[in-house]
């Protein structure tokens, strides 16, 4: 119910400043010293009239004399909002009302007052709704297997640097090795996920020049599950650790020579490896300095595909552009890392692998894409054999998630890394894993060297069963939106995080404002913009700002007198180098 109120000037006969149609209490107001004054407080609000409000038991206005108005705070005083007397006067703002969250069987008898969530449970915890407050759970395992709510257990994650892309996806793998998946970090660059993986009891292998190596003619767990195994399975799965072994070796020298092997190059090397194997003790891996050996010797299996008809001259002329590129790999940059038994093998039985490549230079592009293709054939390798002991009831049944961050750097190291990647967005059902891919935008694809390689690396959106968008500029957000459907104000939601702080911060333990939000999409449905959260565990577990923070922490912790005693010392060290300059210039 509403109250029809009179119109009268306002206080002390100011221009009124109300827009038009604003009704004036009947009264005048004034200063009650406490709380706020009659017509003050706005117009009245949606719950007006609905519930018994306190004004209306109040007593009728008594009679005063023409020309003398009541004040607000008398016993007789009414306001449609909030208690008459001193000390009450008008209610300006209403409190939202608190949610909760419940069950259906905790909250079926608040009904009508309770309203469902549209925030998914199922799954690995990883925010809060940004609008509703709503828990939301999620990983792209969980949504496949459980949910169902994708066709495809992959993760596709575009955003700004530094605004917790990696953190979300550390998140999914604590969850998702809290229920028994195995995360796969196949090449950690930075490395972002090492000590994660080491919380978790899990095996970090160094790969670099003088750390630990990778011996690409191993067969890896395939070859020993290959023998355990036994008859026709143990035949196909050791006939398919040959193809990896070949396919790694094609590709180191693919890498050295900057162009892909010839299909009489591919059949030489295929002979050797299948000489190599028959000829080594069991328990043993052949290495490449092997390879070359049988080259040299020129068994008369090898000279057979060489189609030499006894000819040495012709043998030769066909393995030699071979043997020089084995040799480019020896003695070259790559020889010291894969020339060499493997320093660690994976273990299948491990909780969480990460393979640690972030000593290797930024700038040494031909290590980074050999140690990333082979630690991506030995990974899947150790995937593959850990599925085929399941098949045969030897072990329990596993899942895998994997953890490709950076995907720039890998995608421009090598062409075929982006085919790898490419087979493992179309088989990865097959294969018993889910992935999480992580890169900056969508033009990290149009930075490849082919149209075929771009047209692979767009197809990663394409097919991803999530997209994860974290701060994205406005222009590539509406490239985003082409391709996966976004409406204008989900682009214009992304876009706000991407922004830097206001130039007023004080800059002291202040975070960008999009920090740690992220909006998730599947399919054509409506995104769902949540808030993370991340524990002291994970801060300390995951800082990507590790080689910042003595410098910070110092400055921190330094007093202004220590502070400006070391800004004293520091301009008396630029003085007396100027000087020492000045002095020999003469």
């Amino acid at each position: 119910m509403s109250t029809e109120r009179a119109s009268t000037r306002p206080v002390d006969g100011a221009a009124d400043r109300r827009p038009s149609g604003t009704r004036w209490a009947s009264t005048r107001p004034v200063d009650l010293g406490a709380g706020w004054p009659a017509g003050s407080s706005g117009a009245t609000t949606a719950l007006t009239g609905v519930v018994g409000e306190p004004d209306d038991a109040a007593p009728p206005q008594p009679k005063r004399p023409a020309g003398r108005p009541a004040r607000s705070g008398s016993a007789g005083a009414r306001s449609t909002r909030g208690w008459p007397g001193p000390g009450g006067g008008r209610v300006g703002y209403l409190d939202a009302p608190t949610m909760w969250r419940a069950t259906t069987v905790q909250a079926c008898g608040l009904w009508p007052f309770s309203a469902g969530s549209g925030a998914p449970m199922s799954g690995v915890p990883i925010g809060q709704h940004l609008f509703t407050g709503a828990t939301v759970c999620g990983d792209p395992i969980s949504w496949f297997t459980r949910a169902r709510y994708i066709s495809n257990p992959s993760l596709f994650m575009l955003g700004m640097p530094g605004l917790g892309k990696s953190t979300l996806i550390n998140r999914m793998a604590v969850g998702l090795a809290a229920t028994g998946v195995v995360p796969l970090v196949l090449g950690d660059l930075k490395p972002d996920y090492a000590d994660t993986v080491r919380a978790l009891g899990g095996q970090v292998i160094p790969i670099g020049r003088g750390v630990g190596g990778i011996n690409v003619l191993d067969p890896g767990a395939m070859g020993i599950v290959a023998e355990r195994i036994g008859g026709r399975a143990g035949r196909a799965l050791a006939a398919e650790a040959h193809g990896r072994v070949l396919n790694m070796v094609a590709a180191l020298l693919t890498i050295v020579r900057g162009r892909a092997l010839d299909d009489h190059e591919q059949a030489v090397l295929s002979a050797c490896l299948r000489h190599l194997r028959e000829r080594t003790p069991q328990h043993r891996a052949p290495l490449l300095p092997d390879l070359l050996r049988v080259l040299a010797e020129g068994p008369d299996r090898v000279r057979a595909v060489t189609l030499d008809r006894g000819q040495e001259t012709r043998y030769r002329d066909a393995v030699d552009p071979l043997h020089r590129s084995l040799l480019g790999i020896l003695d070259g940059a790559l020889g010291g890392t894969f020339g060499s038994a493997t320093s660690t093998r994976i273990d299948p039985d491990a909780p969480a692998v990460c393979i640690d490549i972030s000593r290797i230079g930024e700038s040494d592009t031909q290590l980074t894409a050999a140690a990333m293709l082979a630690a991506w054939s030995d990974g899947l390798g150790t995937v593959a054999a850990v599925h085929a002991l399941a098949d045969a009831g030897l072990a329990p049944r596993r899942w895998f998630f994997t953890i490709l961050d950076e995907l720039w750097r890998p995608l421009r190291a090598a062409s075929g890394i982006v085919d790898r990647i490419d087979a493992l967005t179309r088989l990865n059902r097959s294969l018993g894993l889910g992935d999480a891919k992580i890169t900056h935008t969508l033009k990290d694809a149009e930075a490849l060297g082919t149209d075929a390689d771009r047209a692979k690396a767009r197809g990663f959106v394409e097919r991803a069963g999530i997209v994860a968008c974290a701060g994205l500029p406005a222009a590539e957000m509406a490239d985003l939106g082409r391709v996966i459907g976004l409406s204008r104000r989900e682009i214009d939601l992304v876009s706000s995080w991407s922004s830097p702080p206001g130039w007023a911060s004080t800059g002291s333990n202040e975070e960008p404002p999009g920090r740690g939000r992220f909006l998730i999409k599947v399919g054509g449905r409506p995104g769902i913009p949540i808030r993370v959260s991340i524990t002291e565990t994970e801060r300390r577990l995951h800082d990507t700002n590790q080689r910042w923070a003595a410098t910070a922490d110092t400055a921190r912790k330094a007093t202004p007198e220590q502070a400006a005693e070391r800004a004293v010392e520091q301009a008396a060290e630029r003085a007396a180098a100027r000087l020492a300059a000045f002095e020999a210039a003469q």
